[in-house]
Parts: C-alpha cells; structure tokens; sequence
C-alpha cells in the first residue's frame, strides 16, 4: 500500500512539473511574439515618416523653385529694352564694331533682363562718320521718320519700356521718332538713356513725353559715349547707380 502511493505522488509531481514547463514555454514564446509585434511595426512607421519628411521637403524646394522662376519670368518679359544704335566710325571714339548706346542697352539688359531690341532701318546709315551726320541733318530738317527694317512683336506685353538712342544735332535720330509713332504707349512707362558728347539729354525726355502723352516717363540717363565705350566699369557703375534709384 505504501508503495502503491509512492508511486502515485511521483506520478502527480511529473504531471505538475510538465504543466509548469509547458506553461513557462507557452509564456516565454507569448512574450517573444509580443516583442517583436511591438517593434516592427514602430520601425516600418519610422520609415514612413522619413519617406513623408524627405519628399515634404522635396515637393516644397520644387513648388519655391517653380515660383522663383515664374515670379522671375514674369518680371523679366514685361520689360523692352529698345535703343538705336550705330557702330562704324563715331565721334571721339574712332571705328567701333558696337554702337555705344547698345553698350549700355545690354548693361541695362544683364541687370533687369527682359527684351532687347534693335531699332534699325530698312537703308542702314553710312559707316563714314561725316556721311552719317550729313543724312541725319537732312532727315531732321525734313522731320522725316525712316522706314524700320523690325517691328517688336507682342508689343502690348510690355509694360516698362527703356529708349536709348545718342543724341543728333541736338535730338534723336528721326528713326526712334518711327518707333514712337509706330506703337501704343498708352499706360506704359517710358525710362529714356541716352549717349552723347557734350550734349546731354538735350531735352529729348521731354520731346518723349509729348509724344507718347498717355505714357509715363521716368528718370533719364545720359552718358558720354567715349565713356560708355571706353570707360566700362565707370560707365557700369553709373547704369547700376541710376537704375538702384529706378528701383531695380
């Protein structure tokens, strides 16, 4: 009899011990499973969260960028820069390849940007110097307006429009009075420069405003020509002064 319950106690206490391991296990794979449930996730929302932070900040570099260069496009293209300018022999300067207008034209042009344009006619001036100045006298003693060989397309686009020209016989060449006749300046603002060598702005500015009565005009710049040829940093500095008062 004793040993029968000898052997049914050490029965019942490998039962109990098993169930115990059994349930340690089951307990030990629970806590396992939940662990790595708990961070995975966390990791994948980590990720996700990068993901959305990088491309944020990719979308909104592209959207400045896009705005930059729209808000830049639309300064640049409401603006003509139309000049006369001829190369060839001038005075105090000898021969020249660029017509010392145009020099400050395309200053004017690296710091605002926007359009150049040529006002050229259809029979181009004569290089010898002399010969020129002859023609131009005739052309101003019979208010002529020469035929231009170029129109400026679009013309209505443009809102700021800067006029340069030198200054003949105390005037402009009769060809920018063609281009003044030939558009609109209704609303527009008319910035004048001009070259010269000893003459100034010879009162043309106000010659501009009667003639385009409806437009604004602004300050002028009138330079020497031997500077604008010869002089450029000098001549750079007096465009960035003028145009900085302008407001560009």
């Amino acid at each position: 009899m004793r040993r029968f319950v000898v052997i049914v106690s050490a029965l019942l206490m490998s039962l109990t011990l098993t169930a115990c391991g059994n349930s340690h296990s089951e307990r030990a794979e629970d806590n396992i499973s939940r662990e790595y449930a708990a961070t995975e996730p966390v990791s994948n929302i980590d990720a996700d969260e990068e993901t959305a932070v990088e491309s944020t900040v990719i979308t909104t570099a592209e959207e400045v960028t896009e705005s930059e260069a729209t808000e830049k496009s639309d300064t640049d293209t409401d603006i003509l820069i139309a000049f006369f300018s001829r190369a060839d022999e001038n005075y105090n300067v000898g021969t020249i390849e660029k017509g010392n207008t145009q020099v400050l034209a395309e200053m004017i042009y690296d710091r605002v940007g926007g359009e150049l344009y040529h006002i050229e006619t259809v029979t181009p001036y004569p290089a010898d110097y002399d010969s020129c100045t002859d023609i131009a006298k005739q052309e101003q003693n019979d208010n002529a307006r020469p035929e231009l060989s170029t129109t400026v397309a679009d013309f209505d686009n443009y809102d700021v429009i800067f006029l340069g020209y030198p200054i003949w016989w105390g005037d402009m060449p009769m060809a920018v009075y063609t281009f003044l006749e030939s558009y609109d300046f209704s609303g527009k603002t008319i910035i004048p420069f001009s070259t010269h060598e000893g003459s100034g702005i010879a009162g043309t500015d106000s010659n501009i405003a009667d003639a385009c009565s409806d437009a604004t005009v602004l300050d002028y710049l009138s330079m020497k020509g031997s500077t604008a040829q010869d002089s450029r940093d000098e001549a750079k500095e007096q465009v960035d002064e003028w145009l900085t008062k302008l407001g560009y």
